[in-house]
């Protein structure tokens, strides 16, 4: 049974807890800390985007604003700016949205979502928080003369193009191949292997197709992510750092040294994962004041805060 990573303390008293799997490599890709089994294969989810994005890249997609690249590796929160660069990659190919396959969703962010709703308007397919990732795929087709209907099908070029990049940049062959939840096809992949992988692309030569996923990541926080999300918000509080969450209680992160760590949540809730990733950085000595906030999670008692989800104490002694 994979260890207790996070527990939920309600008025003094341990209510829950959440098990998971964590593990951390140094610069040179060995492992410095591992918890739990982090060498079986998890569905990795949306954490994959960036390493999707690269096998396009690979694979002969033009992309010359980085902003796009960004959103293109994006899970991001369906905001106004967000649905804008989406379907400025459509137009730019000859498409639109309804040579999306990802399905019609709502804004992840409340306000966006409340002025949707206030607009009349309702689900769409740009707003969907994949919509980034789909449109680069369909990009992609366009650009080298690939079938554009069929580009969700695993067969197709540019999914296979993206299945080798992945393979080569965490080391493992690809050993179960699922649906993610907008339709693309997904990987299963270890935490060492996918923690692996992302250590490949921040430590890259500058101007590389790898380190420009990273940098055009870093530099366009707000497009990977959005308003109040986590991805975005540690980025911007530790120059450097890149983060990529992902559906079912996954996360992953690199250093702008390299150091590395990939976790998984047991019971696939989110709300442990911040508190943990804060932890890792905070045992390697990185900190700022904007981390303070997101080192717990707060619960509530009659709507005032009566305990939080923290970091089991103890846990990354053997880290620090």
């Amino acid at each position: 049974m994979n260890p207790v990573l996070v527990e939920v303390l309600r008025s003094g008293f341990v209510e829950s807890v959440h098990r998971g799997s964590l593990v951390v490599l140094d610069p040179d890709g060995e492992i410095l800390l591992a918890l739990g089994e982090v060498r079986e294969p998890v569905f990795t989810r949306s954490c994959n985007k960036p390493l999707q994005g690269l096998g396009l890249l690979r694979a002969g997609l033009d992309l010359p604003d980085d902003a796009d690249l960004a959103v293109g590796c994006a899970s991001h929160s369906g905001e106004a700016e967000h649905v804008e660069q989406v379907l400025g990659i459509l137009g730019k190919n000859g498409l639109t949205e309804s040579d999306l396959g990802c399905p019609p969703d709502w804004p992840l962010n409340q306000a966006a979502r409340n002025r949707v709703i206030a607009g009349g308007g309702g689900k769409r397919s740009a707003a969907m928080n994949c919509s980034g990732k789909h449109a680069a795929m369909l990009a992609t087709s366009v650009q080298l003369g690939w079938d554009v209907r069929s580009y969700l099908d695993p067969d197709h070029p540019a999914q296979a193009a993206i299945a080798e990049t992945v393979a080569e940049m965490t080391g493992e062959d690809i050993s179960t191949i699922g649906v993610d939840g907008c339709g693309a096809p997904l990987f299963a992949l270890t935490l060492e292997g996918l923690a692996t992988g992302y250590r490949g692309l921040v430590l890259a030569e500058p101007g590389t197709r790898r380190r420009r996923v990273a940098d055009a990541m870093r530099a366009h926080s707000h497009l990977v992510g959005g308003t109040d999300r986590d991805d975005t918000e540690l980025m911007q509080a530790i120059p450097g750092v890149l983060v990529k969450g992902g559906a079912e209680g996954v996360h992953a992160m690199v250093l702008a040294d390299g150091t590395s760590a990939a976790l998984k949540i047991d019971d696939g809730a989110p709300r442990p994962r911040t508190p943990l990733l804060v932890g890792v950085l905070r045992a390697l000595g990185y900190d700022a004041p904007e981390l303070a906030d997101m080192a717990e999670r707060e619960i509530l008692g009659g709507g005032v805060p009566v305990g939080s989800a923290r970091l089991r104490p103890g846990l990354l002694d053997d880290l620090g």
